[in-house]
């Protein structure tokens, strides 16, 4: 239930059988129109512009309009105490305590689905996509995170989606990262030492991997790299996935589909999408310009094979083939795409990392090139994530095998720590993540506020013997809140509107954003309580008050399904 969407529909109905009256010939379909909480000085629990919006369309005095819609709210709407309009037009509504009495139960009698916005869409979203020649590091982690909170998000509200993983298992890299494995099976079979080249992996997951080799295939001698590559090859990229997937499986996080860039290449899909392409004329061999703002002295104006991307918003038409004649990465990308496009999805969205920003219009113009503009693509970038320990930045560099991975991570915090730090901004702007401030049992630390919260909620039920999970009741003839009840009960009335506007905008951060502040009202009435005998919830080890443990009990069903959204567990003591 969204009491906000429930209420603007009525209003609309109303001002719909009323338009002759009030002078309104246009309603622009009510496009601007909202319905929200009013600021908590004013003491009302909704608030309605539709005064503002319509006046403008129909060049009338808001302030003369809301006041006549305000007498027909009075007149036909349920559940309405009283009405109030402030300039500039705005009109604000107090329900009656039943009103409120009869929202809070259905809530409750739809707990598990409340917030939830059914939309059943087919959604692809693909993320971390890491190359296999590494384990995973903190910057892949905080996609992975993001990705797939995003995932839980869309599902709650009803959507069908794929969790897809893009294995780049094709090109240089791999051959590189295969002598890597090679030259450390030497290295440990045959006590050689292991080269020094920049093109070599070094890192300790290179070592892991040809101990997994050799303990599988003892038998095999491992003498010259060329006969040994195939299978090197094949079973580096096994080890390795599993490695990758043993990371994310420790941050909770599962793929349901994990797509070969080698395989795409096998089934000659790239060569396949280009002649789909060509077939649209939209590939062609011709020349393109220098890059801009580069040194143009080893530009060579050669005859390439062209997609035309400028045509769908792309600042360039992009090359297929290197001077070699080989594909271009972006022309892997587009098959790629083109099979993506084939599976019928309503969305898709793409996770990239920081270094992946020029991208976006490129494989954007290839998906409305492949689909003619049917399927929509998203892109969101996962900024740079800044490591803090002892006051101190902790710095990575790959190639040198010296960066911080997930397992490095997890070694100093837990996994519910890493989850809701890593979405405690938006995923477009840079992240601090300080280990020092994640261990911290103060506000501070924003997943031990929440989760703290939550203990006490069970604290309370413990200690009065009450089962949360039990009918809400009230007591009718006192149904007075005090300020910090109704503050949590307004907060918890906008849950639908912030799971809404998060999977509308894919921007999950506003969820244990959410979560913060609505546990800071509760622990700021906790401590009051310390304060004040009247604002204690237990008296006598009872919470006498039926109206509070109503609210309490939809706190706590709050609080839990924002936590199982985030992947972030609740413990019950603390």
């Amino acid at each position: 239930m969204n009491i906000f969407d429930k209420y603007r529909k009525l209003i609309i109905e109303i001002v719909e059988s009323n338009k002759k009256k009030l002078n309104i010939k246009n309603t622009d379909n009510y496009k601007g129109v909202t319905v929200e909480t009013p600021p908590v000085k004013f003491n009302y629990d909704l608030s309605c512009n539709i005064s503002l919006v319509l006046a403008k369309t129909n060049n009338l005095n808001p302030n003369t309009l809301a006041k006549e819609l305000g007498n027909l709210f009075e007149k036909n709407l349920d559940g309405i105490e009283k009405i109030e309009t402030l300039g500039p037009g705005f009109i604000n509504i107090k329900l009656t305590n039943l009103s409120i009495q009869k929202i809070i139960q259905e809530i409750y009698r739809n707990k598990e689905s409340y917030g939830s916005s059914q939309s059943n869409k087919n959604y692809n979203i693909e993320f971390v996509s890491a190359n296999p020649t590494g384990p995973l590091h903190v910057g892949h982690c905080r996609g992975a995170i993001y990705g797939d909170v995003l995932s839980n998000l869309l599902k709650f509200n009803g959507n069908n989606v794929v969790k897809e993983y893009y294995i780049n298992d094709y090109g240089n890299q791999i051959i590189n990262f295969t002598k890597s494995v090679f030259f450390r099976i030497r290295e440990i079979k045959y006590k050689e030492n292991f080269p020094k080249s920049e093109n070599l992996y070094p890192g300790e997951y290179v070592i892991i991997i040809a101990e997994k080799i050799i303990d599988s295939f003892a038998k095999n001698k491992f003498d010259k790299f060329e006969e040994n590559y195939d299978f090197l090859s094949k079973q580096s990229l096994v080890y390795a996935m599993e490695l990758i997937k043993d990371d994310l499986n420790k941050l909770g996080v599962k793929h349901d589909n994990f797509f070969s860039e080698k395989d795409l290449i096998e089934r000659n899909l790239i060569s396949k999408t280009i002649e789909t392409l060509k077939g649209k004329k939209l590939v062609e061999e011709g020349f393109l310009q220098p890059p801009k703002g580069e040194e143009n002295k080893n530009w060579k104006k050669i005859k390439r094979l062209i997609f035309k991307s400028s045509l769908f918003g792309d600042d360039n038409d992009r090359a297929l083939k290197k001077d070699d004649n080989t594909w271009t990465y972006f022309a892997n990308d587009i098959a790629y795409h083109s099979d993506k496009v084939s599976r019928k999805y309503d969305h898709l969205i793409n996770v990239l990392g920081a270094d992946h920003t020029g991208y976006i219009k490129r494989i954007s113009s290839a998906v409305q090139a492949l689909s003619d503009g049917k399927t929509k693509l998203t892109c969101k970038v996962s900024q740079l994530v800044k490591l803090y320990k002892n006051g101190k930045p902790f710095k990575m560099s790959k190639r040198s095998g010296d960066f911080i991975s997930v397992n490095d991570l997890l070694n100093e915090v837990d996994k519910d720590s890493i989850r809701f730090m890593m979405l405690n901004r938006s995923n477009d702007v840079e992240l601090d993540f300080d280990f020092d401030k994640v261990k911290e049992k103060t506000k501070d630390n924003p997943v031990f506020y929440v989760q703290y919260c939550y203990a006490r909620i069970c604290s309370l039920s413990r200690s009065s013997k009450i089962n949360l999970d039990d009918p809400i009741k009230f007591d009718i003839k006192n149904f007075n809140l005090n300020s910090y009840e109704i503050e949590l009960l307004k907060k918890i009335f906008d849950w639908p509107r912030v799971l809404q506007t998060a999977s509308k905008k894919f921007e999950p951060h506003r969820i244990p954003f959410y979560l913060y502040d609505l546990s800071t009202v509760f622990h700021s009435y906790w401590s009051k309580g310390n304060e004040d005998i009247k604002f204690r919830f237990l008296k006598d080890n009872k919470i006498s008050n039926l109206n509070t443990l109503s609210i309490i009990k939809l706190l706590a069903v709050v609080i839990k399904k924002g936590m199982n959204i985030l992947g972030v567990s609740l413990p019950n003591k603390m």
